[in-house]
């Protein structure tokens, strides 16, 4: 077998889940997709609980998850692993945070495969440089279009059932017309969504919907350039997707930042009981008797009575 060879059977090995088809299927239907960020498992479990059917990895979030600050820190290793855990626990298609593809044409590539081989369903891919920042953030610097365009061009020659989001940072450095004008380029070489990104009004949200005819995804990001703006507002301005990329991991950080402060200052957890999730509701939401009973060796657990 030569070289061309070897390389056509690694492109040609099968995709293992369909969650990308499923995604897609909701774009052909116009189905607006509401995706809730989950940055771990248990909040991936929570988010479908609550009856969400799309979820998001942050890379932002899942750095934050990991005390560090979203300049593209994170390996390509420890955003697979999150994804396959993820993915494992919730059954639903994930759309991840690619960043910048952790390198050039090969490096995106292998990001493909490694996303599909643990069941993403979609990888977001930005212009943006190294090290890059935050979308809502000033001094952002961007790659060229074309640069950006063989990005996505070999993400899409090397997947297979995952669907591939371009995100253009456009706006805020280039201008409206530019970023959209990126975003037609990335669209011809083979992107199936775009996402622009920090768009500071209705206006601007409009005018993408006017000028691209593949679904977009609107970011609804707090404490960013984004006002605040409804799943409804998003579908009536013509799209087809957005996200809470952070929420949970705000949420999260800031009631477990005034446990930790209460704790310290009574030395009791007592006052934040009522605020807990309870042992039976956690030991319902990651099905631990339906694990219990694959082994008979261990006895059923008997959950504690709450005392008073």
């Amino acid at each position: 077998m030569d070289h061309n060879e070897r390389v056509a059977v690694w492109l040609e090995q099968p995709s293992p889940t369909g969650l990308g088809a499923q995604l897609a299927k909701k774009w052909a239907n116009n189905e607006f997709v509401s995706i809730a960020g989950a940055y771990d498992p248990i909040g991936a479990l929570l988010a479908r609980q609550a009856g969400f059917d799309a979820l998001y990895l942050s890379g932002g979030a899942l750095t934050a998850s990991l005390g560090l600050p979203d300049l593209g820190l994170i390996t390509m290793e420890e955003l697979v692993d999150r994804a396959r855990a993820i993915v494992r626990a919730a059954r639903v298609p994930l759309v991840v945070d690619g960043d910048t593809g952790f390198g050039e044409a090969l490096n995106v590539m292998r990001l493909v495969r490694e996303l599909e081989d643990v069941g993403v369903a979609a990888v977001q891919l930005e212009d943006q440089v190294l090290p890059k920042k935050c979308g809502h953030l000033n001094g952002k610097q961007l790659v060229t279009a074309e640069e950006m365009a063989l990005k996505i061009a070999a993400a899409a020659r090397a997947r297979r059932d995952l669907r591939i989001i371009a995100r253009t940072d456009a706006v805020a450095t280039e201008g409206l017309e530019a970023a959209i004008e990126r975003a037609r380029l990335y669209v011809e070489a083979g992107a199936d969504a775009i996402f622009p990104e920090a768009l500071t009004d209705a206006a601007q949200f409009q005018a993408f919907a006017q000028a691209i005819d593949v679904p977009l995804l609107a970011n609804m990001t707090e404490f960013g350039r984004t006002p605040q703006t409804s799943a409804k507002q998003f579908e009536q301005m013509g799209y087809a997707m957005a996200i809470w990329p952070v929420s949970s991991l705000r949420i999260a950080a800031k009631a477990m930042q005034l446990f930790y402060e209460e704790l310290k200052q009574t030395g009791t957890a007592a006052g934040q009981v009522k605020n807990m999730q309870t042992r039976a509701d956690l030991y319902e939401l990651i099905n631990y008797f339906g694990y219990e009973s694959l082994d008979g060796t261990i006895q059923r657990t008997v959950v504690p009575e709450v005392l008073d």
